[in-house]
């Protein structure tokens, strides 16, 4: 029974891996467009992008593990069938539901490795990148471009002539600080300045105008600074208990909760349903994988689809335990009773 249980494990990782590793290979490609598609909005260097790849890894795999379970699951199965060895292993005197005790297990393992990639990966993942993007979109908006009209410092609107690093020659800073009032700044040099949270212009040897209906001010100026009172956008990073307690007000959680958890038992769930038609009589019984593994995604799938939309815990137990009889029955008929 060891070495069946060995030879069994064996050619499923061979046939686990000639299915993932293009899907994952597809996945990746559609993120890293996805990824490539952000340089729109901010500039991003070839070791960022991979940064931010590598935060989209637990999204890959969590959408293409179970996928290519169920499909290398059904194609192991059909395959031992038509070159007649579950046969030979059903006159050894193994019954069927021996020979899927390594798959349930296996199916197990998965399950598990999917509940802890979607209950701390993902919520950790998808917070890094969304901070990543704030962080860059933050650092854009002073990215002050020598010759371009229609940038913004803050409130203000900056336009620079010449720059060199951090530092600017001969700027002009436009403001309508209200319907009525328009400032207007002019300065032969001006720097770029951090200090922790808050950015200034520092502007030297200029001079101002301040205009509303009723009057005129002018003034000159040996240095003025300039802070930019932008609103900022912190992004606040939470635990993972943070992150999945806001399931008790929010429904959007909640849903997106409940479908995690129902795609991470589709491994488990899906070995006696894929099982009931994969493991065959090839003299009697014709070979249907693809019918196989498109039914059975379409009935997980629509099943998680639905938790998604409309879903609570109890119809999540539902669903459930409405997969795991039907499999086991299905596999009774179909199998088990025969063989």
């Amino acid at each position: 029974m060891v070495n069946a249980r060995a030879y069994i494990s064996s050619n499923f990782a061979k046939a686990f891996l000639t299915i993932f590793i293009p899907f994952f290979l597809i996945i990746s490609l559609v993120y890293l467009v996805k990824i490539a598609g952000l340089t729109a909005q901010i500039q991003i260097t070839f070791g960022e992008l991979l940064l931010l790849y590598f935060y989209s890894i637990p999204d890959i795999i969590f959408y293409t593990l179970p996928l290519s379970f169920v499909a290398s699951l059904a194609n192991l199965l059909i395959k031992l069938s038509t070159d007649n060895e579950l046969i030979a292993l059903y006159a050894l005197g193994l019954k069927s539901k021996k020979v899927l005790q390594s798959l349930l297990l296996l199916g197990f393992l998965f399950s598990l490795l999917l509940l802890t990639i979607s209950f701390f990966g993902m919520p950790l993942s998808k917070q890094f990148y969304s901070s990543f993007k704030e962080t860059k979109k933050a650092e854009a908006k002073l990215n002050i471009v020598a010759g371009k009209l229609g940038q913004k410092f803050g409130e203000y609107y900056i336009y620079v002539k010449e720059k060199e690093g951090n530092d600017f020659h001969d700027m002009v800073i436009y403001n309508k600080t209200d319907k009525n009032n328009e400032q207007f700044f002019a300065a032969k040099k001006g720097n770029l300045l951090k200090k922790k949270v808050t950015t200034s212009l520092l502007l030297s040897d200029g001079y101002g105008y301040t205009y509303t209906q009723d009057k005129l001010q002018q003034a000159r100026y040996k240095t003025l600074e300039v802070y930019d009172k932008g609103k900022k956008n912190h992004f606040h990073f939470e635990t993972v208990f943070e992150f999945w307690k806001k399931a008790k007000e929010d429904k959007g959680t909640l849903h997106r909760l409940l479908f995690y958890i129902f795609v991470s038992f589709i491994p488990l769930l899906s070995v006696y349903l894929v099982a009931a038609f994969s493991m065959i009589n090839p003299r009697y019984q014709s070979n249907n994988t693809y019918i196989v593994i498109f039914g059975t995604v379409l009935l997980f799938y629509g099943l998680a689809s639905s938790l998604q939309k409309w879903g609570t815990f109890s119809m999540l137990f539902a669903a459930i335990i409405f997969t795991s009889i039907l499999g086991r029955w299905l596999f009774q008929i179909r199998v088990a009773r025969y063989f």
